[in-house]
């Protein structure tokens, strides 16, 4: 049997709905003031509410979340009861990293490509700025000692035994963010690359300026309208992304000092995603649902492929995953009217445009017989990305996608590729057409 993995057509037709987000909102030193739960749901009912079908008609929801509340056990499900699907609608979580929200994607997709579904919601969210501070395994230890302390002599003598080491947090976010196997930091990932290609800190630093000056842009002319406005218990409104730094420079940037590689390195916070909560949530469905229930048709999913590669060298998760896209639909890198990669770092992205222009690395690692070409910048991320909006990792995967389509739509373009890189080393990708 074929692997479907590399067939060049779904067995069936995918198409997407519509989709809505909510802004990417800025984690500031404490939780944020939405959970992840909250997140979803600010942009799943809006979406909902404005098509003509109802929560109780989709045969399933599928989320990518990587870091769930400890509230939030299976949080498709809990998002899906919440949203009015009511019991009978099955809902299940997925979880791949930075590509979470596109691996729901690509679970829906293939259910409704096998006949299994006709109307799924599907997308990601995370809310970063609650990940868990967690107790370490002495102090674990210890309080399990303290329950087993029945006399109020041994209660004595157990907390007699507390020492400062006991109270040490695990940061969890930060043990999220290394790679358990190779021992790095997902910002010493990029180093490498950065050295590898001979990247350096001018370069990473005029990538995020224009990602900054991309979105400033692009809300000044209000072309993000898939974000839907949220509103907290206290009366505040949060409208559009709020990490956009519209007076950043390069000069600005300079200032920085790196943080993964102090001595050496060139990676800095202003060239880095920023730590941030949002949630992206798309309706996928079939040519039955799309004509049964008169749906309108942002575009059509022709494509997917994910790849895996050493996770010392993560970043260039998008080299591995587009490529083979390219290679059984025949295209060029020219072929593709607008890109989305995902910017965990500037010189992530720029270390993957670098690779396709690199004949060793065409020739060795994706066994070309030449360079796959150079991408013209003026159609990646035109809107800006992850060091501007943020990245909030379970839900960047449905971003991009979303976006992607939305600039299809507004230019009146046919096709584009979206793709990020994930930790753990491995890549992800999706050839999308406008409808």
């Amino acid at each position: 049997m074929d692997n479907p993995q590399l067939t060049k057509s779904l067995a069936k037709p995918v198409y997407i709905v519509d989709g809505s987000r909510t802004p990417f909102l800025k984690a500031r030193g404490k939780p944020g003031p939405f959970a992840a739960v909250d997140l979803a749901l600010g942009c799943a009912r809006p979406l909902m509410a404005r098509l003509p079908v109802t929560p109780e008609q989709l045969d399933e929801v599928v989320i990518g979340c990587v870091m769930p509340g400890p509230d939030e056990a299976n949080i498709a499900r809990v998002i899906a009861l919440r949203l009015g699907c009511g019991i009978k609608v099955p809902a299940w979580t997925v979880q791949r990293n930075c590509a979470s929200g596109m691996q729901a994607l690509d679970s829906a997709a293939k259910d409704i490509a096998l006949g299994r579904a006709n109307l799924v919601l599907a997308g990601g969210v995370e809310a970063m700025s609650h990940a868990p501070v967690l107790l370490n395994n002495e102090m674990v230890g210890w309080l399990g000692r303290l329950a087993m302390s029945k006399k109020p002599l041994d209660k004595l003598k157990t907390f007699a035994a507390l020492r400062p080491r006991h109270l040490k947090p695990i940061i969890g976010l930060l043990r999220g963010l290394t790679d358990p196997v190779v021992g790095l930091s997902m910002g010493q990932t990029a180093e490498n690359l950065a050295h590898r290609f001979n990247i350096d800190r001018l370069m990473m630093d005029t990538f995020a300026v224009q990602s900054h000056q991309r979105l400033a842009a692009a809300q000044e002319a209000e072309l993000l309208d898939e974000i839907e406005a949220l509103y907290d218990t206290a009366g505040h409104s949060y409208l559009s992304d709020d990490g956009v730094r519209n007076d950043s420079s390069v000069e600005r940037l300079a200032k920085l000092k790196p943080v993964f590689d102090r001595h050496f390195g060139n990676v800095t916070a202003g060239n880095s995603a920023q730590i941030t909560d949002g949630a992206a949530m798309l309706l996928l469905a079939s040519e039955e649902a799309v004509k049964e229930y008169k749906l309108p048709v942002l575009g059509k999913l022709i494509d997917s492929h994910w790849a895996g590669l050493e996770p010392a060298q993560m970043g260039l998760g998008p080299v591995h995953s587009v490529t083979p896209i390219l290679k059984r639909n025949e295209f060029s890198l020219g072929d593709i009217d607008y890109w989305e990669i995902n910017e965990a770092f500037a010189a992530q992205v720029l270390a993957c445009l670098a690779a396709w222009q690199d004949e060793d690395y065409c020739k060795n690692e994706l066994q070309l017989e030449t360079v796959l070409g150079k991408l013209d910048q003026s159609k990646l991320n035109v809107d800006g990305g992850g060091v501007s909006i943020g990245h909030p990792v379970g839900a960047s995967g449905a971003r991009i996608v979303l976006h992607l389509l939305n600039v299809l739509q507004r230019n009146k373009a046919k096709r584009g590729i979206a793709s990020l890189c994930i930790g753990g080393g491995q890549g992800g990708a999706m050839l999308l057409e406008r409808a």
